[in-house]
């Protein structure tokens, strides 16, 4: 075994900030919570590159004494524990007294600071966790920190970092976290160079909520408030008939910290028991109070991961505020009867769509016969009704009146007109007298029939109804068959979008469509633009994480727009290491299932048997894109076998 040595300062500092520093959301974090604790009312927080390059934070808080700056470097220095006991009491974020030394570790740090009853204040700098300077300097009451060039020193750690915008939708999402667990605090962010967040600071959660997420996602809310045994539960939770496709919105905050907890995560889930369709999430921002002695925050560097003496007790407190303020909802879902027929209306044509492979074409106005045909093309041409006798003739071919007009002749339409009403007669009987004759045109053959043969005309196929609003019953080519409607109609949809091109029409949105994402499902929507943009979709940055939808495919119904736009979202999540074909063909999946008319819908004779030919006449048409089959035959044979017709 080799000797044991005692690591030198700055090898043991790199250890240490590689506990702590991890990217540049890291130090925000850090100094964010250290801005908090010191009592700020405002704090600004801006980055440049990510965060690689600049990291700026600056708070009004109480501020640093000269004396105490450069210990605040040191190691393990904290004002906030005195004794062991002070652990099992604490309520501040940070009080381990690592962050400022493995910040200034991996870095150039430049402090500003000056407390309140100092004429002057401090300026100092670190590098490496090497002091370069200590003086006196003219600044506000409170602190600013500017950290510059970070892992500057250790390369091998900055080829771990992802891109910039990955890395700066991190440090958001740190900076939207500590505003929502402190709305007491005015809170701005500025995004290489554009500020991107501002939050009131008037200690209404709401508030924050609407800074941050947007007004659509703060109108779907219920609020929340129980106490129980000590425990304290108060905040917002989504109404059942906003629930979201994935836990990705949900936000704990235990003693105005961020906090992962699954068990208090499936008791507010339990809590929308027979409230809300299967495979959908609620959101909520809670703030859980707790006395400190019930509950170890010293578990993990982050201090993201807690431990509770009762959970039990914890968990039991959320799961009945959460379901008092479902229960105090009195507010009821309205039907708009308008857009409900719209999407009936859009479900009847994208299966005349099927069944013709062509939009339907609107009726044509009937022709104005005498207005459009003067007396000349109609002596020469024979258009008059086989079954009417000839008229007489009047003079110079004119036809004579009848007597009696079985049907009355239809309004000139002078607009269409292309020929004077009456022809120049005499004009014409002029130049037939001086023009020599001229030769009819031999007539000709008539064209062939066209017979269909036997081979390219399907067999009939004979429909017999629909059992329980799903499945299609029909008779085809000796066989019986059972088709599953939807995914029948999710198969042909998912055929025709992936037959389309990039330049082919898209439906533009009269309203677009802005959608509420996490900051995860926000940085993935951004960086996946041109393959939404493959598939039909044209979507742009709203900021705040949201983006708006302007255009969809044309078979997609507008008010499926934000359901498949999250849904996709969570599947490029999910698999992110899919390559680009891939992509593409789950967001076809979630358009096509999302369009396609549902189990339970009621539906036209006419449109059943045009979407059983559209599967029967194509043997392509098996599975639907997820694998689950369109349909089940049955022979005849087998039918009277299981009746005992045959042994």
């Amino acid at each position: 075994m080799a000797a044991i040595q005692v690591l030198p300062k700055q090898i043991a500092e790199l250890i240490a900030a590689g506990e702590v520093v991890e990217r540049p959301a890291s130090v925000v974090k850090e100094l964010l919570e250290n801005a908090i604790d010191a009592g700020a009312s405002a704090i600004t927080a801006e980055i440049r590159n990510g965060g690689v390059s600049y990291i700026r934070v600056t708070d009004n808080g109480s501020g640093i004494a000269k004396e105490d700056v450069p210990k605040a470097f040191l190691s393990h220095a904290t004002s906030k524990v005195r004794k062991a006991d002070d652990l099992d009491e604490i309520m501040t974020l940070g009080f381990r007294g690592e962050a400022l030394a493995s910040i200034a570790a991996v870095s150039h740090v430049e402090l500003l600071t000056r407390q309140a009853g100092e004429n002057t204040g401090t300026s100092y700098a670190i590098s490496g966790g090497t002091q370069e300077r200590c003086d006196d300097a003219g600044c506000p009451l409170g602190t600013t920190i500017v950290v510059r060039d970070l892992f500057y020193n250790t390369p091998a750690r900055m080829k771990f970092l992802k891109k910039d915008v990955s890395e700066a939708n991190a440090v958001a999402d740190v900076v939207e976290r500590l505003a929502l667990s402190h709305p007491e605090v005015s809170i701005r962010f500025i995004r290489e160079g554009k500020q991107t967040l501002i939050t009131p600071g008037d200690n209404q959660l709401l508030s924050v909520i609407y800074s941050v997420f947007g007004r659509v996602f703060a109108e779907g809310l219920l609020p929340v408030s129980y106490t129980l045994d000590g425990v304290e539960v108060h905040g917002f939770v989504s109404r059942p008939t906003a629930a979201r496709p994935s836990r990705s919105m949900q936000y704990f905050f235990l003693n105005n910290r961020t906090i992962r907890s699954r068990a208090l995560a499936a008791s507010m889930e339990n809590a929308y028991k027979n409230a809300i369709m299967i495979g959908k999430f609620p959101a909520c921002v809670l703030h859980i109070g707790v006395p400190a002695r019930l509950v170890d925050v010293n578990v993990h560097p982050a201090k993201t991961e807690v431990r509770f003496s009762d959970e039990r007790r914890v968990g039991a407190c959320v799961y009945y505020a959460v379901r008092s303020a479902i229960d105090a909802d009195v507010t009821r879902p309205k039907a708009d009867l308008a857009k409900a027929a719209q999407k009936t209306r859009q479900t009847a044509l994208q299966l005349q769509m099927v069944e013709t492979d062509t939009p339907p074409a609107a009726p044509q106005k009937k022709s104005d016969f005498w207005a459009n045909m003067p007396a000349r093309q109609f002596k020469n041409e024979d258009v008059r009704p086989r079954t009417t006798p000839a008229a007489p003739q009047g003079p110079v071919g004119r036809p004579a009146q009848p007597s009696v007009v079985p049907i009355a002749a239809p309004p000139r339409d002078y607009s269409a007109r292309t020929e004077p009403d009456e022809p120049d007669v005499i004009g014409a009987f002029r130049k037939k007298q001086q023009s020599p004759p001229q030769k009819q045109p031999a007539p000709q053959p008539p064209a062939p029939a066209v017979t269909v043969t036997a081979q390219q005309q399907p067999r009939p196929l004979r429909l017999i109804g629909e059992a329980f609003k799903t499945y299609i019953l029909c008779e085809y080519d000796g066989k019986l068959y059972v088709i599953d409607k939807h995914a029948a109609h999710e198969r042909i949809l998912f055929n025709k979008l992936r037959e389309t091109k990039k330049d082919d029409p898209r439906q533009v949105l009269l309203t677009p469509v802005q959608i509420t994402l996490s900051k995860e499902e926000y940085n993935c929507i951004l960086t996946q633009l041109d393959t939404f943009e493959a598939c039909g979709f044209l979507i742009e940055d709203f900021g705040n994480n949201c983006v708006v939808a302007r255009e969809c495919p044309m078979l997609l119904h507008t008010d499926d727009v934000q359901d498949v736009v999250l849904e996709i979202a969570q599947n490029l999540l999910q698999h992110k290491t899919d390559i680009q074909a891939e992509k593409i063909n789950r967001i076809y999946e979630t358009a096509a299932c999302k369009a396609a008319i549902k189990a339970g819908n009621k539906n036209s004779t006419a449109e059943l048997k045009a979407l059983a030919e559209q599967v029967l006449y194509h043997n392509e048409i098996r599975y639907c894109p997820h694998g689950r089959p369109v349909l089940i035959e049955m022979s005849r044979y087998d039918l009277e076998k299981q009746f005992g017709r045959i042994q």
